[in-house]
């Protein structure tokens, strides 16, 4: 791997590890469904502008398929579930549940595109089961008493992580003749089209401070618009199962973010089952 492929995928995992964060400041004050209408919008109006200084061609009316399908699996659906999670869940907790993504995308590969589950795969799975298992049942991030809501909210994480598996399936299927930065930008607005029926039965509860605010941008113009950018470039010189490694250093990242900016403790049930969960993620990779 080069050094430049390197430097990405580290800025990746870092900026990534950071969204938990945002969300974890925002969805208290914005609710679930106006934290993911907002990153998503800010993001693809972002990258709408970025097209247009450089002349890109997302091919909207022609690729509207795409970006409807993917906007809701890969943004609308999973945005809102990690937004309610977060007002449950420390944002380290949901660093370490987001490794299950490769899992979930294992398990959706077999069903729809006849992908075999080796042995590897098999025992990367069982291993990420048991790392979630671990978690959900330990106190979470040291606290006193777990959140009455623990349980249904890592639910809410996990079902994001097949979201995320369902869309990757469909890409493979329906979109690869589609360029990967035009899935990125068109996905986002479509996912903010997608969100908007919420949005009146969903009020903000907090008032926009000026760190809220500025979670607000970084969520939605590096952890989104920003983001996607590296992530396909990545995609496009190593490859999609390569750049799926940033997901090993997404939880470590994640977790110390959370220590260093919201103070949350490390406990060793989130240390255990977040190496469980990310040799998990190994082993189903190295499966393929």
């Amino acid at each position: 791997m080069r050094t430049a492929d390197l430097a990405r995928l580290v800025a990746l995992a870092a900026i990534w590890g950071a969204s938990f964060v945002f969300l974890r400041v925002l969805a208290p004050v914005l609710g679930a469904a106006w934290t993911a209408e907002s990153r998503v919008l800010i993001a693809g109006l972002a990258l709408t502008a970025w097209f247009r200084l450089t002349g890109f061609a997302p091919g909207w009316r022609r690729n509207a398929k795409v970006f409807v399908v993917i906007g809701l699996l890969n943004s609308a659906l999973p945005f809102v579930l990690y937004g309610w999670a977060a007002q449950h869940l420390p944002a380290a907790v949901m660093a370490v549940v987001n490794a299950c993504t490769p899992l979930s995308g294992a398990v959706c590969a077999a069903i729809w595109l006849g992908e075999p589950l080796t042995r590897t795969r098999l025992g990367g799975i069982g291993c990420g089961i048991a790392g979630v298992a671990w978690l959900s049942f330990s106190r979470p991030a040291g606290g006193p008493l777990p959140d009455p809501q623990l349980l249904p909210a890592i639910a809410a994480c996990l079902l994001a992580t097949l979201c995320y598996g369902l869309a990757g399936v469909y890409l493979k299927r329906c979109a690869s003749a589609v360029a990967p930065l035009a899935i990125a930008g068109g996905s986002q607005l479509a996912a903010a089209l997608w969100l908007l029926p919420l949005l009146p039965f969903a009020a903000p509860v907090g008032t926009l401070t000026g760190p809220v605010l500025a979670s607000l941008l970084g969520l939605g113009l590096i952890c989104s618009a920003l983001a996607y950018g590296l992530y396909y470039r990545l995609i496009a010189d190593l490859g999609p199962t390569r750049a799926l490694t940033v997901t090993f250093l997404i939880p470590p990242f994640g977790v110390a973010w959370s220590a260093l900016l919201l103070g949350e403790p490390l406990s060793p049930a989130l240390a255990g089952s977040g190496v469980l969960i990310v040799a998990g993620t190994v082993l189903v990779l190295r499966g393929r």
